[in-house]
């Protein structure tokens, strides 16, 4: 592999019921059903008890942009060793480039606007977030509960959206085959109408993790 910390769409598509999203633009995948409901209720015991306010890398000055909350959740948890134990027999990519696991929790009315996962080389924290493990590579993002209203994920670019249900994982490739960004990874968590929603989301870099 040239990046040991990207994945590929072949490494992953011998997981079984992988799909991968029909569009040239952008490698985007789903599984339902990746992690057992007994893990996802741990982990979100895990979210509960640590969460904060969410923030994003480049304020850029609406204070709605993100309203979620946010934990990191520690390596030394053995639910989150279960759940990084699964998600490398399904990217294959080693755990040292990947950032600590991130829980997210959004009540009603909670959003995180129209966004992607890299950090834009333009902006004022560029330095401070890739100068030590370099870009983001791929997003592997699991919904943790099903949400009775709202809460979706869309990607407007390519014209798909992914509705939460306990267990069901989504990932997608920053980058274009090129090794380029690929903005056609713009996301929207939309806001949920009804109920929480619970998220894990690990992202993984081009080197090591060395924070």
């Amino acid at each position: 592999m040239a990046n040991p910390g990207e994945t590929t769409g072949d490494h992953l598509s011998a997981w079984p019921g992988l799909r991968r999203v029909p569009t040239p633009r952008a490698e985007v995948y789903d599984l339902p059903d990746f992690l057992p409901p007994k893990l996802c209720a741990r982990l979100i015991a895990l979210i509960d008890k640590d969460r904060r306010p969410s923030t994003i890398a480049d304020p850029n000055g609406d204070h709605y942009f993100r309203t979620s909350e946010t934990c990191d959740l520690s390596p030394e948890e053995p639910a989150v060793q279960e759940l990084e134990a699964l998600l490398f027999a399904l990217n294959g990519i080693d755990a040292a480039y990947g950032e600590p696991v991130q829980g997210q929790r959004y009540e009603i009315g909670q959003e995180f606007k129209n966004h992607t996962d890299y950090f834009e080389p333009s902006g004022q924290d560029f330095e401070k977030y890739c100068s030590v493990s370099g870009q983001r590579t791929w997003t592997f993002m699991i919904y943790l509960n099903d949400v009775e209203a709202g809460g979706a994920t869309r990607f407007k670019v390519i014209d798909k959206i992914f509705r939460p249900q306990e267990g069901k994982l989504l990932c997608w490739n920053n980058h274009r085959p090129d090794g380029s960004l690929n903005p056609a990874t713009l996301h929207h968590g939309m806001k949920v109408r009804k109920g929480v929603k619970y998220v894990i989301t690990k992202w993984y870099r081009e080197r090591p993790w060395g924070w």
